[in-house]
Formats: C-alpha cells, sequence, structure tokens
C-alpha cells in the first residue's frame, strides 16, 4: 500500500512560507505572530565610553545576565568620545529593532544637550528609554600624595593653589565633571577640568599622578582602587552614607551640607522601537535587576540596583534635562 505525504511535504520548500501564511491569515492569527520571534540574534549594548569605567561596568554585569536570559549573546561594544554623544549617536541613527541599545547616563543623555551646540541627536525625539538599572553616588578620590585626609583638609590644600589643581572626568558634561564643578562653586576653589575619554583612562592618570590630582567619579570605577590604597577616599557625594563602605563620610556631613549628588544608568532603545520589543527588554531587565546576582554586583560597587517603568523613566529625563540646564548656566560650562 502506497503512503501518501501530508500536503505541506508535498509543497516545495520555497511555497512552504506562503501557503503558512495564508494558512494564517485565512484564520485570522495577529500579525505579531507572524513575525520572528526576538530576540533571533546577537544584541549590542553600546556604552559611550572607554573600558573599565562605571558605565562599562554596569553594562557589562546587564550583558552577562541578558545573555542567559534572553537565549541570545549579549555584547558590549564601547565607543567612547565626545562625553558620550558618540555612542549616543550610533544608537539614535540605528534600525529600531532591539538589536541595538544604549546604557545611557544622566551625563550624556541630559547634561550634554545644555553644553554641546551641536548635538547630532536628540534626547527626547530620538530615543525610547527602557528602564533604570542603577543609581550611585560619586565618590571624591585623590592621588595618595595629596596631602590631605578628608574634605576640609582638601579644601585648604586646594585654596592655596588656585589655577593649581586639575581635576579628571569621564568627559565634559559627565556627572563627574558635574560634580567637580558644583563643589568648586560650593568651596570657592578654582580647580581646572581635564576631560578624559571615559574613567579608564582617567584614574590611570590619577593613579600614576599624571597631570591629575582629584576626581568626583562614579563609585563603582573608583571605590576598587581606593579600597586596596591606589587612591585615598575622601568622601561621597549621596545625601547618606552608602552601604557598602559606611566609614566614608559624606560631602554634606563634611562642611558642605546642601552638596549632594546622586547620578542613573538606564537602558535605551532607538526611537519607534515595536512596543512589543520595549516591554520585552523593560521585563528582562527588571527581572535582571531584582536577580540576586546582580543585585549582589551592584550593591559591592557602591550602587543601588534600581528599575522603573519606560513611562517613569522617560519622566525622568525628562525633569533632568531642565535641572542640569540650570547648573550648566551658573557654572557656565561650555564644551570644549
Amino acid at each position: 500500500m502506497r503512503t501518501v505525504k501530508p500536503m505541506t511535504e508535498q509543497v516545495p520548500n520555497k511555497f512552504k512560507r506562503k501557503l503558512a501564511l495564508a494558512v494564517a491569515l485565512a484564520i485570522g492569527l495577529p500579525a505579531a505572530c507572524l513575525a520572528q520571534a526576538y530576540p533571533s540574534k546577537q544584541i549590542r549594548i553600546v556604552v559611550g565610553y572607554a573600558p573599565g569605567g562605571t558605565t562599562d561596568i554596569i553594562a557589562r554585569v546587564l550583558a552577562n545576565r541578558l545573555t542567559t536570559t534572553m537565549g541570545q549573546p549579549v555584547i558590549v561594544e564601547n565607543r567612547a568620545g565626545a562625553g558620550g554623544n558618540i555612542g549616543a549617536e550610533l544608537v539614535a541613527r540605528s534600525a529600531p529593532d532591539g538589536y541595538t541599545l544604549q546604557l545611557g547616563t544622566a551625563g550624556n543623555m541630559t547634561v550634554n544637550p545644555s553644553i554641546y551646540t551641536n548635538m547630532s541627536f536628540d534626547t527626547v525625539r530620538d530615543f525610547q528609554p527602557i528602564s533604570l538599572i542603577a543609581t550611585l553616588p560619586n565618590l571624591m578620590v585623590v592621588n595618595p600624595k595629596v596631602p590631605a585626609k578628608n574634605v576640609q583638609e582638601f579644601v585648604a590644600w586646594a585654596k592655596a593653589r588656585p589655577g593649581q589643581v586639575f581635576f579628571g572626568s569621564s568627559g565634559t558634561g559627565n556627572t563627574p565633571h558635574m560634580t567637580a564643578e558644583l563643589f568648586n562653586l560650593a568651596a570657592g576653589l578654582k580647580m581646572v577640568h581635564v576631560p578624559y575619554k571615559g574613567s579608564g583612562p582617567a584614574l590611570t592618570d590619577l593613579i600614576g599622578g599624571n597631570g591629575v590630582q582629584v576626581m568626583f567619579d562614579n563609585m563603582p570605577s573608583a571605590i576598587g582602587f581606593a579600597r586596596n590604597g591606589s587612591l585615598r577616599a575622601l568622601a561621597v557625594t549621596s545625601p547618606k552614607r552608602v552601604a557598602s563602605d559606611p566609614n566614608l563620610p559624606t560631602i554634606s556631613e563634611s562642611g558642605y551640607p546642601d552638596f549632594q549628588v546622586v547620578t542613573w544608568f538606564g537602558l535605551f532603545a532607538p526611537a519607534r522601537t515595536p512596543a512589543d520589543i520595549v516591554e520585552r527588554l523593560h521585563r528582562e531587565v527588571a527581572e535582571a535587576v531584582r536577580s540576586p546576582e546582580v543585585q549582589k554586583k551592584l550593591i559591592e560597587l557602591g550602587s543601588e540596583p534600581t528599575s522603573n517603568t519606560p513611562a517613569e523613566f522617560a519622566a525622568l529625563v525628562k525633569s533632568d534635562l531642565v535641572s542640569w540646564a540650570k547648573v550648566v548656566k551658573a557654572a557656565n560650562i561650555k564644551a570644549p
């Protein structure tokens, strides 16, 4: 007796997809069911700074977790320069398909628009916020050769050297830069800014005593060097002491009660990314931030794991754009 093959096996392969589409349309399946499931290939998270800085560290913690949970490789790609603008521009111009994302910061996304006159992207128009990942203070660190054991001693030392004390940062407009400028105003100092293409190279020069004596760097990238003695930590910029290093005083309790800076890091997609992909990414990030292993790593770095909804994140971005614009104007900060 001759066996008759099912109809789909008799149809040439090149017609099978058309047949499946016709059947699906005939029974009324939604269009989303016809699309290839997301993600179906490698995802990249662009970091607009050099390797070794806080943004890079947090991006890699997140990427490792998402690689496990999303079933596709998630890699970090560093595109340093222009205070994070180069990496942001790459993402803004990428296809809105969920495969090119940005680990953005309060600096490049909400400070830079007030500093750079020829921005190639618009923070609100060109990006879709996904979720916060972490908030954290900055850490005031000095080269061990600086003869200051606390904030008050540093201020006295720096005031005796107007224009001769240099502070490094991960780039013009980033929160390490802005924090130092705020400290200049608060303490009546005249420290000089030296921008780098990320915290990594700035910290290298600070440790080596090459041209900079102090930084107000994001805590995750600087705290390890303070713990091993390569740098001396003087204070944190948060309103309260951090749980990971409770012996470190705050700047506000070191003679400047109104001084506090807390920065954030979050995931962005290009604008017009489909809503279902945005929702999938938000869900994955929120679950990653809640996971014990990610929480442990972020807390050890002195940061606070934090997630929010895309709408809440978008509102925060808009609010910070206004707040930082006022600071930039008061300090008369301009791009080099």
